[in-house]
């Protein structure tokens, strides 16, 4: 389409405001309005991640999550350091805690050789224990490069950019309904209509809504994942340097309970992957009756619950017992005791299931007309927020 001279970017987590920002850079006197539910930016999503930078270790080479995944990292340290916001390259370990586990551990490091992650080593038990000398496994990959942000911090910078650069972000300002018309995009807001040349939504959570108002829900949905986290106490926490990841299953896109340094020092264990009973299901007392019966009347929902319902029984188990989730992680650091562990927050992780079940497990965007969807986008999302907004910008031409 001809370039828009109006565009609306619905959500002011980090990758709605990257892109944004990114729209102004590339298209200078450009009207742009970012448009938030909530009353602060990185509601949801971006304010309840691990604060991980990722390095590209995982992911299939050739998709989206590869590609824009290394790119962001890169640009995500620029970005921090030319707006003083926090990061602490720290280095990440992922451990073979068994010799079952070699063969996984293998795959993700072939992944790693073909995406090209910096600085990568295969070390054994005696290597990694320079490393990390409470971590006890049979072999481990060693990623230099990862590295802990304050991606709420980083996000707060996006919006001041945007506000700079002219534009609007308005928060409070919850999107209702949208339209395309024969000449642009109406949106309802709180109590507003307003027009627009050009929308794209990067709503998380919510995002399946506008795809329903548009007539493109498609053959994914999102359903809600809680991960929960617990904090190390000071007098634990010393025994981590810095990252430590188990093998993760490969049936799954999660990392795994694993052990986090963050930029303050504190030490987060998690999370897990449960079913939240609610999009914005933070804790299990958090239930609405219209999220779960849109979920339930989804196929893949069902069909999700039928593959692997005992991974979702020993997930909702960790969740309910302390010791069950302690028995996560002393699979590699086995000193560690129930109350060296504190009840942390928790998030949500808006992940597309297809209608036979499956786990999208790369970024979905799907533009059509004027309005352009981000349907999955889940972590690495937050370290590749600002390729995601080059991709994104460059997918409205």
């Amino acid at each position: 389409m001809s370039s828009p001279h109006s565009v609306c970017v619905v959500g002011a987590g980090i990758i709605g405001l990257a892109v944004a920002r990114e729209l102004a850079a590339r298209y200078p006197g450009m009207d742009i309005t970012v448009l938030e539910k909530e009353d602060h930016v990185a509601a949801h999503q971006t304010g309840h991640n691990s604060g991980v930078v990722h390095a590209g270790v995982y992911y299939p080479p050739g998709s989206l999550k590869a590609a824009l995944c290394r790119r962001g990292a890169a640009l995500t340290r620029e970005f921090c350091q030319q707006h003083g916001v926090p990061l602490r390259q720290l280095g990440k370990l992922i451990v073979a805690a068994r010799d079952a586990e070699l063969g996984a551990l293998a795959e993700i490091e072939r992944r790693a050789a073909a995406n090209q992650v910096p600085g990568l080593r295969r070390l054994d038990a005696g290597q990694f224990a320079e490393i990390e000398p409470c971590i006890q496994g049979v072999a481990a990959l060693h990623s230099p490069s990862t590295a802990a942000v304050d991606f709420v911090a980083m996000t707060a910078a996006l919006a001041a950019d945007v506000t700079t650069a002219g534009g609007k972000v308005l928060l409070s300002t919850p999107v209702t309904a949208i339209r395309e018309t024969g000449t642009g995009v109406r949106l309802e807001a709180g109590r507003q209509q307003l027009s627009f040349d050009y929308v794209i939504v990067c709503a998380g959570l919510t995002g399946d809504q506008f795809a329903r108002d548009l007539g493109r829900a498609g053959d994914l949905q999102i359903v809600p994942f809680r991960g929960e986290y617990y904090e190390l106490r000071p007098r634990a926490a010393d025994r981590v340097r810095g990252m430590v990841y188990p093998v993760p299953d490969p049936r799954y896109p999660f990392l795994g309970v694993h052990l986090t340094r963050h930029v303050d020092d504190s030490v987060h264990v998690g999370p897990n992957a449960v079913l939240a009973l609610a999009l914005e299901g933070y804790r299990w007392r958090d239930i609405s009756v219209p999220d779960l019966s849109r979920i339930a009347r989804w196929p893949g929902t069902w069909q999700l619950a039928r593959k692997h319902w005992r991974a979702g029984v020993r997930e909702i188990g960790g969740s309910l017992s302390a010791r069950r989730y302690l028995g996560l992680v002393r699979a590699y650091l086995p000193d560690l005791e129930p109350d060296d562990l504190v009840r942390s927050k928790s998030g949500v992780r808006a992940q597309a299931v297809r209608r036979d079940g499956s786990l999208e497990d790369d970024f979905v965007l799907a533009a059509d007309g004027r309005v352009l969807l981000v349907r999955n986008a889940p972590s690495p999302a937050a370290t590749a927020s600002l390729a995601i907004a080059e991709h994104v910008v460059s997918a409205m031409s």
